[in-house]
């Protein structure tokens, strides 16, 4: 018990408890911002991931309209909608019921 008094009364043992709390609770960078900086970066680097692979996924289909005439053909058909002068082009939706 006296150990503990003369610790809590060793002015330098005081400093380095109010420094670290305010390092920890009161700081522009405290545990909470770090924390959210964290989350911050996981969210981002998650968006990263998705745009490079939908990247790697544009070059390979714009590699292949690049390569092949009847892909162009059926890129412009299916994703334009476009048609010959002689053809009827119907787009069918279909209708999602809320249950």
């Amino acid at each position: 018990m006296n150990r503990v008094l003369e610790l809590l009364r060793n002015k330098y043992f005081l400093s380095v408890i109010a420094f670290v709390v305010w390092m920890l609770f009161f700081d522009k960078n405290d545990i909470l911002a770090q924390y959210e900086f964290k989350s911050q970066v996981n969210k981002l680097q998650e968006e990263k991931d998705f745009y490079v692979k939908e990247i790697e996924t544009v070059k390979k289909d714009l590699n292949e309209l690049n390569t092949n005439l009847n892909t162009a053909e059926k890129f412009a058909r299916e994703k334009y909608f476009m048609k010959k002068d002689n053809e009827d082009v119907f787009v069918i939706v279909k209708e999602v019921k809320a249950d």
